[in-house]
């Protein structure tokens, strides 16, 4: 199971990787080269401010004189009014940028996160993804808009600068870069150093979350194992290499913003010693000291600035590597040129192709295994008849699951072929055969919201009447017209508002609604109470009337009128039969419903 590290970061320029995001941002053109002109116009603005501050000198302030003051004020404030404009817009444009960036991106991803098989989330911690729809997607957008803002501003900047500086002294200029070359060995060191630093603050701030995590949610086993001064001693040690990662990083970028104002500091010294003797000397106007002094006092800033972005970079490069790791993933399982070309795809589908389903299964010679485990079936065989059903009972890893998983398609066969009424199911869409399936888990699972938007989730054009039908079908009806709100009433986060067995017969509800014509239960009654699991029996006896439909069943009572029964063992069916006739064989499966009768029977007597 891949996990969220922040260790994994790639220093190396991947130009293949900011082509992508190029390409995101060049859908956005207009936004993008409006905010560049922007910066541009600002860049030049800021760059002129010092040039005034020279010809008030010269022309006011060493001759006295007030002549032409009045519009000498009027430009400057024009150049302030028209520069708060800009900075307004490269604000509003560059949010806009990050917005549109990140929505894009995010967009995008859970889009591939929809069409990737169950088998990518067999392999990804629900954490790492979240981490990169959310985190990795916000770090992108917010440092490539902004950055592009701060790096484009300060080249800006630079470069007028520069030539103002050049066109006024040339001298003063060289004697202004002859500090670059140190400036950017220490910033380049120092740099290194606060990344190294900042990425180990990261890593261990992961493990402290992921410690978090686990301690809330496992509270109650580490309170009955007694686990709470152990747990504590953990997590002091992650908190203490926090601290001495942190005090490290913040020694780095105490050290780093003195030095660089000290060659800044320097820079003007000599400035000021060789400009105040080129003005002794007459070679220069006082003004242009004054000037001179004004540009190495922010010269610098957009190069320290420039530092800190290459490090910001650099992580989104790495969230963007994480990030278009999930774009570039393709679907283990995916519907073929032609099916798509005929049926469609699962967000534009063809459903007026799409032949109805009938129920007939077939399995022929099936063999699967796991990516990383041994072969779970081996040339399975198994012919379903419409309306059928059929339980599959078996211990723990048998491979009853795997069968559903296989029918499902949310896993392929490796060999063999599986037919829905006579045709390889390959040759049909994935979203035609999930909408023909009705599934309910042995823990259901409700999304936030109300219980009539839950139901109407396995249906999103349902009328109340049929989602009251489809309450009634499954005896769910009852219990929500005795809560405060009826169907109105929130579920909250996963259903934590409802029982565990109200929120199985909502599950019902919710599969049943669209009338599948397959049905499978995988442990749906497992974990109810008895009256709630008799109110379930009740509801799947009408609800299976009719539909194809598989049960796996812990409790073997509850298969007792199922059509078919099959014991599988390794992957294999041993015994198949109904009920009646697997007792009377008494074999595997009598032994298992003997043995399970008579501990449900102590237990019963020991209640009493």
């Amino acid at each position: 199971m891949e996990e969220y590290n922040e260790e994994l970061v790639n220093n190396k320029f991947q130009w293949g990787l900011w082509k992508k995001i190029l390409q995101y941002l060049m859908g956005h053109k207009k936004i993008l080269f409006t905010l560049l002109t922007v910066n541009i116009a600002s860049g030049a603005i800021d760059a002129l401010f010092p040039v005034l501050q020279k010809y008030a000198v010269d022309n006011f302030i060493i001759t006295g004189q007030l002549d032409g003051l009045f519009y000498f004020l009027l430009v400057y404030l024009a150049l302030i009014l028209t520069l708060c404009i800009f900075i307004f817009l490269f604000i509003d444009l560059a949010g806009k940028l990050e917005s549109w960036l990140t929505y894009d991106i995010r967009r995008d991803v859970f889009k591939r996160l929809q069409e990737l098989s169950l088998s990518y989330y067999d392999r990804k911690a629900v954490g790492w993804l979240m981490a990169r729809v959310l985190s990795d997607t916000g770090r992108i957008g917010g440092t490539i808009s902004w950055g592009i803002v701060d790096i484009f501003w300060g080249l800006v900047m630079m470069f007028f600068m520069l030539v103002l500086m050049f066109y006024y002294s040339f001298k003063l200029t060289l004697i202004v870069l002859a500090i670059i070359p140190l400036l950017v060995a220490i910033s380049v060191y120092f740099q290194k150093k606060m990344l190294v630093s900042s990425r180990k603050v990261r890593a261990i701030n992961s493990r402290i979350t992921a410690a978090f995590n686990e301690g809330i949610t496992g509270v109650l086993t580490s309170k009955t194992l007694v686990r709470e001064e152990k747990n504590l001693e953990e997590f002091s040690v992650l908190t203490e290499d926090m601290r001495t990662s942190s005090i490290r990083a913040a020694v780095f970028s105490s050290l780093y913003l003195p030095i660089i104002l000290l060659l800044a500091n320097i820079s003007t010294a000599l400035v000021l010693y060789y400009g105040g003797k080129g003005v002794f000397l007459q070679e220069i106007e006082y003004g242009t000291l004054v000037m001179f002094i004004s540009y190495t006092m922010v010269f610098f800033d957009p190069i320290m600035q420039l530092g800190r972005i290459f490090v910001e970079l650099q992580y989104a490069q790495a969230a963007a590597e994480r990030t278009f790791s999930i774009l570039d993933t393709e679907p283990e399982i995916k519907d073929s040129a032609e099916v798509i070309r005929k049926y469609g795809d699962s967000f534009k589908p063809n459903r007026e192709n799409w032949p109805p389903i009938k129920g007939d299964i077939s399995f022929r010679n099936v063999s699967f295994h796991y990516k990383e485990g041994e072969e779970v079936l081996e040339n399975f065989n198994l012919e379903v008849k419409a309306g059928e059903t059929i339980a599959l009972v078996g211990q723990t890893g048998s491979g009853k699951s795997t069968i559903v998983n296989l029918l499902c398609r949310f896993y392929e066969p490796e060999k063999g072929e599986i037919l829905i009424d006579g045709v390889d199911y390959r040759e049909r869409p994935q979203l035609w055969l999930h909408e023909n399936i009705g599934f309910v888990l042995q823990t259901p699972h409700l999304f936030s919201g109300s219980i009539k938007e839950n139901i109407r989730y396995g249906k999103l054009d349902a009328t109340d009447e049929e989602i009251i039908q489809a309450a009634k079908l499954v005896n769910a009806h009852d219990f929500i017209m005795k809560l405060e709100h009826g169907y109105d009433t929130d579920v909250g986060e996963g259903g934590g508002l409802l029982s565990t067995g109200q929120k199985q017969l909502i599950s019902f509800a919710r599969a049943v609604i669209s009338d599948p014509r397959i049905f499978i239960l995988d442990e749906a009654t497992s974990s109810i109470d008895t009256e709630t699991e008799q109110l379930i029996q009740n509801a799947i006896a009408k609800i299976l009337k009719g539909r194809t439909s598989f049960i796996i069943a812990h409790r073997l009572s509850t298969i007792r009128s199922a059509d078919r029964i099959l014991v599988i063992k390794d992957g294999k069916i041993i015994e198949q039969g109904n009920h009646r006739e697997l007792m009377r064989a008494k074999g595997y499966y009598y032994n298992l419903y003997t043995n399970q009768f008579l501990e449900q029977s102590k237990e019963l007597l020991q209640s009493l």
